[in-house]
């Protein structure tokens, strides 16, 4: 027989207003009975584990993002002992323009090219060298990317051209790891990116099949 639940008030009162008066008359609360009890119990606890797990997701996230940062400065300072001509010669060995490194590490094509001449170049340049070899380490070493140069210039999704590089140009490592290591997935971080990056690169026009059987521009529908 199922187990009746007793409220501290099993009954409630409704009023019933007429010319005569006010009536009250008593309804009796519908009892609970273990089936419903035990399914509240259930998605009590159900709601409780997604809590925890919400919260062990976003603190995965950081410790991931953490950990991958602390190794990149490691990998970064070791660098940091080679030749700023050596560490642009490797750069180029993997694929890298002059113009493309100039972009990523923030100065202009004719300072690369001092450099690579032997020129003397700041301890903070010189650390922006290392941190973009070291980041290439990091991308092919722990998340088995092949041919980094090119990764770096593949754009991410096809509606925008936004590339790994203009994320690194743009100071947000922790999205090109993220990236690279597949824990977030190109809309994702192009949304951290900019929010807005839909609206911007928004084409007014469309790819589509003509009835040549060849594909042709085409204005879209507004």
């Amino acid at each position: 027989m199922p187990t009746e639940v007793t409220a501290q008030a099993n009954v409630t009162a409704t009023a019933d207003t007429s010319a005569a008066g006010t009536r009250t008359s008593a309804v009796p609360v519908p009892p609970v009975d273990e089936t419903q009890l035990s399914a509240m119990q259930l998605n009590e606890r159900v709601g409780f584990v997604r809590g925890v797990a919400r919260q062990l997701s976003v603190a995965t996230d950081e410790l991931h993002k953490n950990t991958t940062y602390y190794a990149w400065t490691v990998r970064t300072a070791a660098r940091g002992r080679e030749a700023p001509a050596d560490l642009l010669n490797e750069l180029a060995d993997l694929g890298f323009a002059w113009r493309d490194i100039a972009r990523m590490v923030g100065v202009s094509v004719g300072a690369v090219q001092k450099w690579r001449r032997g020129e003397r170049t700041t301890g903070d340049n010189r650390r922006y060298l290392a941190g973009l070899l070291a980041a290439c380490d990091l991308v092919v070493d722990q998340y088995m990317v092949s041919e980094v140069a090119s990764w770096f210039e593949m754009p991410l999704v096809a509606e925008a051209p936004i590339t790994p590089a203009d994320l690194y140009a743009a100071e947000r490592t922790d999205l090109v790891f993220d990236y690279a290591s597949g824990h977030a997935d190109p809309t994702s971080v192009l949304n951290n990116l900019d929010p807005d990056w839909r609206e911007q690169y928004r084409s007014d026009f469309e790819v589509f099949t003509a009835s040549d059987g060849q594909r042709s521009l085409r204005r879209r529908d507004r």
